[in-house]
């Protein structure tokens, strides 16, 4: 018998995309705030399991693409609070080149093949 694969995960090689560009948005957020806004946005189709985005959240802080920090939110919970920096910025850019150009090849295999 064959072991059955597990489906692979739609966000593979976006979620640091969707995670900076989110973060772009201006002010700090804690990491359910980033999966509920990618969520949200995307009408319920993308959702980022607390698996892959803390251990996503933490390569990107490693990285230097964002920076954290604990804070008492409004609801009075502390949470640890996640922003965009410079270094973040700069990468969002050329991730989001990076998927125009495979979005574009891919849009052309579509319409010629």
């Amino acid at each position: 018998m064959f072991a059955r694969k597990k489906k692979p995960d739609a966000l593979q090689g976006t979620l640091g995309l969707l995670v900076l560009k989110t973060l772009s948005r201006g002010g700090a957020q804690h990491g359910y705030g980033t999966a509920a806004h990618i969520k949200g946005v995307s009408d319920d189709v993308l959702r980022v399991e607390e698996g892959s985005l803390y251990p996503a959240l933490h390569r990107m802080e490693q990285a230097g693409w964002i920076v954290a920090e604990w804070r008492v939110t409004a609801n009075k919970r502390r949470a640890r609070l996640h922003r965009i920096t410079q270094t973040g910025q700069k990468r969002l850019g050329q991730e989001e080149e990076k998927w125009r150009q495979l979005t574009g090849a891919v849009g052309k295999v579509l319409r010629f093949a």
